[in-house]
């Protein structure tokens, strides 16, 4: 496999590849030498300035631009408006950019990129930003109702300390467009500390336990076709160490995003990479399925297990669609142009390959698949999915079973795309999505992100209150029947939130699903804060991005909730970083500061069902001063871009004691009821056990340097 991907790399055209920015400017040179066509030289120079900068060379961006200004105003060319407006916002964005890695890159602080920039997030050298300012007020003063050079003017004065005050009141964005709708207590990015603060590209995240040492550990990828995936491992005191090389893993490069599983059921977890989204034909990349050994080291066995796959994809997800025990993997393949790749889905044999089997099940999609969730949202017993598509409506696959009443599960089985019917095609440009129970009925409801804007503009007009066009969010309310209700505006959701990466936890432990998204897109203006939202527990969804200060500029990707210091509480990895080359930036680790709510943590073990217990149905049911109140969970990574850990943590709230858990496991189709468990205490639950075993690690702290507390 790493032969074959050194090969994609070696031999990738850069003009067919928009993301190539330095191959892309060097051709780019080679072509303005000689040009003596007036329009050409025009066309050329700038394109060649636009890949400098999304390459990564500011200065060289800036010199080439006054260049193509000083030919302008030599030759007395009259530019459109449209090129015009380019020209400038290039100009502005390269001088950002250069502010971005004189600073926030060369000289990375916890606080740079968190919006709004304050304290040792403020520039110190300020000649980028300066220079954008310039640029951006004059555009500004020509056009004053240009909302995309009216963010970056914003953004721009708060690096260097001139927001709100220095900002012309009619081009502020006034501190009260950001505020919190709700205080919450900070997190504090801990991850230079503990060394994950590395510079990467855009990717996915997963955070679990691949050593079954009972310490959550990270893997990341990254997207850039020599993007080197990275394992890091928990040393159990507060540390981690890079194990890349000692895993078996150099050699695995590019993947926007990853998934982990235990497909062959031998306790072990195990990844699956996904590899060529958006680059239509040039993106048939193979996906790598690597086996966890179970020594510390990783093996590709993609070609052997039957994945081998030349399609471009960046969304999967694992599910035991005919309960057989072993888990299947749906694969939303990308359709854009003439290049049809229909989704695939490949049945588990249980002898370590899979069988593709998607036309026969009736989900072989077609479409710009950006996100694929799996879930039993009509509580059958049966795993359904379903598909968020870039450009048309989404698609909800029903589960019937098999084809034949009592056929077997390795026989003919059949979805039914129901996603009209349920009233959950929308948004028609969607990107990460995820089955998840947010009011606590014990059913579960869809979440989808929007994903369209013209430029950031849009994003400014959201938080201004002002008309848009660019697509927003939906929240689907599931309606016990097979179909769902559009919440979205009561839930407080109808947003421009233009997200990628994202997830969802519990961020206060108070028995109510949170999210995080990761924001942003290709385009370097696109420089709008992540957001995090709390569950106000009566069908609200409240923004505490700015008082939590995880508000975070730079692009963002694999998101992963997970309790990595074990004080009970959820922390946030995110995996940070754009998609041209020259935008690179720093992975963040959140760490909650704590809400003082009780909470317990379960690690499920299927026996007859699928061993790392995925789609497996958890009820706790927990006392308050109040009665009872119920708390439910499905068994899996999470939302569709990013991974948490399968090992499931879930707040109980206020609750006094614990009354009982009830697990239904999927293959069996069994209720297990397990009582006399304690709060705030983690547990080993194997199915059909009669009592939950305890699991004792220590609490790590997360400041510098090796610490652990009992």
């Amino acid at each position: 496999m790493a032969a074959r991907l050194e090969a994609l790399a070696r031999e990738a055209v850069p003009l067919e590849n928009p993301w190539f920015g330095g191959e892309r400017a060097e051709v780019l040179r080679a072509q303005l030498k000689g040009v003596t066509d007036q329009k050409q030289y025009l066309r050329l120079q700038s394109l060649y300035a636009t890949e400098l900068l999304n390459s990564g060379k500011s200065l060289e961006a800036i010199q080439e631009l006054t260049n193509l200004q000083k030919f302008v105003s030599d030759r007395q060319i009259n530019l459109s408006d449209s090129d015009q407006s380019y020209l400038s916002i290039q100009m502005a964005l390269s001088h950002l950019r250069l502010g971005e890695q004189e600073n926030c890159l060369a000289r990375h602080s916890t606080e740079s990129c968190i919006l709004p920039i304050r304290g040792k997030g403020i520039h110190t050298l300020d000649r980028g930003s300066r220079g954008a300012m310039r640029v951006l007020t004059e555009r500004l003063g020509r056009f004053p109702d240009d909302l995309q050079a009216r963010w970056l003017l914003n953004v721009a004065a708060m690096t260097v300390g001139d927001w709100p005050d220095k900002v012309p009141p009619r081009w502020l964005i006034p501190p009260s467009a950001f505020k919190s709708e709700e205080e919450v207590k900070p997190f504090a990015d801990v991850a230079p500390g503990l060394g994950l603060a590395y510079e990467n590209l855009a990717g996915g995240s997963i955070v679990d336990d691949f050593d079954n040492d009972g310490y959550l550990d990270v893997m990341t990828s990254a997207w850039n076709l020599r993007g080197q995936t990275r394992f890091f491992r928990n040393n159990a005191d507060g540390t981690f160490t890079e194990r890349t090389r000692e895993a078996g893993l150099i050699g695995e490069v590019g993947g926007l995003n990853m998934v982990q599983t235990d497909y062959n059921n031998d306790g072990h977890i195990d990844v699956l990479i996904l590899r060529g989204a958006w680059l239509g034909k040039a993106g048939r990349h193979p996906d790598s399925l690597l086996r966890n050994n179970g020594d510390g080291t990783f093996e590709d066995v993609t070609e052997e297990a039957g994945l081998l796959s030349l399609r471009p994809d960046q969304a999967a997800v694992w599910i035991d669609y005919n309960n057989d025990g072993w888990l299947d993997l749906f694969v939303g393949n990308e359709s854009t142009g003439q290049e049809i790749h229909p989704c695939e889905l490949f049945r588990n044999n249980g002898d370590g390959t899979f069988t593709e089997r998607a036309a026969s099940a009736g989900v072989a999609a077609v479409g710009w698949v950006k996100g694929v969730a799996g879930g039993d949202y009509n509580n059958d017993g049966r795993m359904d999915l379903y598909v968020a598509r870039k450009g048309e409506g989404n698609l909800l696959f029903r589960n019937d079973g098999p084809l034949e009443q009592g056929g077997s599960p390795k026989g003919p089985w059949r979805f039914t795309e129901v996603g009209k019917a349920a009233g959950v095609t929308e948004p028609l440009h969607s990107f990460p999505t995820w089955f998840f129970d947010y009011d606590n009925d014990g059913w579960l409801d869809i979440f989808v992100s929007g994903y369209a804007t013209k430029n950031v503009g849009d994003v400014a007009a959201d938080y201004l209150g002002l008309p848009t066009r660019a697509e927003r969010a939906r929240l689907y309310h599931n309606n016990h029947d097979g179909t769902f209700t559009d919440v979205t505006r009561a839930a407080g959701l109808y947003k421009v939130l233009i997200t990628m990466g994202s997830n969802f936890g519990d961020i206060d432990n108070d028995g109510f699903l949170d999210f995080y998204l990761g924001t942003g897109d290709p385009l370097l203006d696109s420089v709008v804060p992540n957001r995090l939202f709390r569950n106000d527990g009566r069908g609200r969804f409240l923004d505490v991005t700015t008082s939590a200060r995880v508000g975070h500029l730079q692009k963002g990707h694999g998101v992963s909730f997970a309790d990595i210091d074990h004080d009970g509480d959820q922390d946030i990895f995110e995996e940070v970083g754009g998609a041209v080359s020259g935008d690179f930036y720093h992975n963040v680790l959140f760490e909650n500061p704590g809400y003082g709510n009780h909470w317990i943590a379960l690690k499920l073990e299927g026996v007859k069902s699928n061993r790392a217990a995925i789609g497996t149905r958890i009820k706790v049911v927990v006392r308050t001063t109040d009665g009872e109140r119920a708390i439910y969970k499905t068994v899996g990574s999470g939302g569709s871009f990013g991974a948490n850990p399968l090992r499931q943590e879930i707040g109980l709230g206020l609750a006094t004691s614990i009354s009982q858990a009830e697990i239904v496991w999927p293959a069996s189709g069994t209720t297990q009821i397990l009582k006399g468990l304690a709060m705030d205490r983690r547990y080993r639950v194997r199915e059909g056990d009669a009592q939950a075993v305890p699991i004792t690690v220590k609490t790590l702290d997360l400041s510098p340097g090796p610490a652990g507390k009992n």
